[in-house]
């Protein structure tokens, strides 16, 4: 089995998630079944929205550089980031460690090609949703991409940065308005698209209709240093009435 390293931090409590979803996801039998995992948590990190929105001149980049080139040097030979903001900086990453960076963009768009959706609402930063990450990854494969107004938007900023990152109550009546928002124009499924909303769905449910961008990640880190168990080969279970294009 390959090592996997992984970029973590961005934030804590998702990475820590990540790696129960790598252990819960992973078909083995005993502890010396289960996957290698190098880890690097660092949330010093700067924060990867403000920099892409330009509200800071902190780059992020040279620091996941470095933990990165780290992680291969102690044998990893692949890299995971539980953050899906971080992918911004994906080919940066990817040619200046020289190992493969788990791409959760491209992982997911196979997700909805493979259920036959046409529409996908995304529930993500300003800086996921700025950088055009989702919206040009679904133009190529003819996905329509539903993004939340601007209200909608602040709501779902305020739930990642101030109730999860701030170990804040979380306002789920905020988020099934933004949510419900989506379907109703149209959209098959909506993506968890920030690995702090996976915490939303950890914690509630939620239910059908959702796809969880952190629970790709780790089912590709698994199928890629272990072994998969059946149950996760299907992430997205479509709503009631909600058909395939």
């Amino acid at each position: 089995m390959k090592k996997l390293g992984v970029i973590g931090g961005l934030g804590p409590m998702a990475t820590a998630y990540f790696l129960q979803l790598l252990t819960q996801m992973s078909d083995a039998k005993s502890d010396q079944e289960h996957m290698e995992i190098l880890l690097h948590s660092k949330p010093q990190i700067p924060d990867r929205t403000r920099f892409i929105l330009g509200q800071s001149g902190e780059n992020p980049l040279p620091q996941m550089v470095e933990i990165g080139v780290d992680l291969k040097s102690q044998g990893a030979e692949a890299i995971a980031i539980p953050c899906v903001t971080a992918h911004y900086f994906q080919k940066n990453l990817e040619d200046a460690i020289g190992i493969p960076i788990l791409n959760a963009v491209e992982e997911t768009v196979l997700c909805l090609k493979e259920a036959g959706i046409s529409r996908a609402g995304v529930l993500a930063t300003d800086g996921t949703i700025e950088s055009g990450l989702f919206q040009r990854a679904f133009a190529g494969e003819g996905i329509s991409a539903m993004l939340p107004d601007r209200a909608g938007q602040q709501a779902v900023m305020q739930i990642i940065y101030q109730n999860v990152k701030a170990g804040q109550p979380v306002d789920l009546a905020a988020f099934w308005r933004v949510a419900e928002g989506l379907f109703g124009q149209g959209a098959q499924a909506v993506l968890l698209a920030c690995t702090e909303l996976s915490l939303v769905k950890r914690d509630f449910g939620l239910g059908e209709g959702f796809l969880d961008v952190m629970e790709v990640l780790a089912r590709k880190a698994v199928l890629i240093c272990g072994r998969l168990k059946g149950q996760y080969e299907c992430l997205l279970r479509l709503r009631e009435g909600q058909c395939p294009s």
